[in-house]
C-alpha cells in the first residue's frame, strides 16, 4: 500500500464524494477530480496493476472491486492476496462477507457493499457486517434517507451510499441522513 494506513473512516470524513469508476475515460477525469478515493468498478487481471498505478501516483487511495474485475471475481481469497502483493491496492470492495474480512485480516481497508431490496436484505445487513467485519458498509441505492439513517445508528461503522445518485441533492440528502460518504459514476458529481 502506498499511504501509511490512517483508519478508513479519516480518510471518507475527508472525502464527501467518492469517483466511482467504470471506464478507461472515467478512470483518467477521476484521477482529476478533488475525490481522495477511487471505487476501481472495472478493468481485468492482467490490467488492475496498472490502474491501481495510476490512482496512487495521482495520490489518490485505490480501492478495488472484486466482484467487478474480470479474473477476480469469483469467491477465492486468493483475489484479495493477489491485490494487495501484486497490485499494492489499499482496499476492496465486495458483496461476499469472507472476501471482505480476509482484506481487513491482511491490513487492507474493507467495504461490504449491500444492494436493499426488501426488508429481508436489510434484516440481513448485521449477520453480514459481522460476518464481514468491514470498515464501512456501502449501502445501494443511495437514495434512500431514512433507511441510511437506520443503518448507520444499528451499526456503529461507517456507512457509504451508493446508487443512482444523480445530483447534488440526492448526496446532501444521504449525508445528511449520515452516511460519511457518497459513492457515484456520475463525473459531474465528482466535482461538486
Amino acid at each position: 500500500m502506498h499511504l501509511s494506513r490512517h483508519p478508513f473512516k479519516e480518510l471518507l470524513e475527508d472525502c464527501p464524494v467518492i469517483a466511482a469508476v467504470k471506464s478507461e475515460e472515467g478512470l483518467q477525469r477521476s484521477l482529476q477530480s478533488d475525490s481522495g478515493i477511487i471505487f476501481i468498478l472495472h478493468g481485468d487481471l492482467c490490467g488492475i496493476g496498472e490502474i491501481v498505478r495510476r490512482v496512487h501516483d495521482a495520490g489518490k487511495t485505490a480501492m478495488v472491486h472484486t466482484d467487478l474485475i474480470s479474473g477476480l471475481s469469483g469467491k477465492d481469497i486468493c483475489a484479495v492476496d493477489y491485490l494487495r502483493t501484486e497490485t499494492g491496492a489499499d482496499g476492496i470492495i465486495s458483496t461476499k462477507p469472507s472476501m471482505v474480512r480476509h482484506a481487513g485480516e491482511i491490513g487492507m481497508y474493507s467495504v461490504l457493499r449491500v444492494f436493499l431490496l426488501d426488508s429481508m436484505a436489510y434484516e440481513n445487513i448485521s449477520r453480514q457486517s459481522q460476518q464481514a467485519r468491514p470498515d464501512c458498509i456501502e449501502v445501494l441505492p443511495g437514495l434512500m434517507p431514512k433507511v441510511i439513517c437506520r443503518i448507520v445508528g444499528q451499526e456503529q461503522i461507517p456507512v457509504i451510499a451508493g446508487g443512482l445518485v444523480s445530483d447534488k441533492e440526492d448526496i446532501m440528502n444521504a449525508l445528511q441522513a449520515g452516511a460519511v460518504s457518497v459513492s457515484t459514476t456520475k463525473e459531474e458529481l465528482w466535482f461538486v
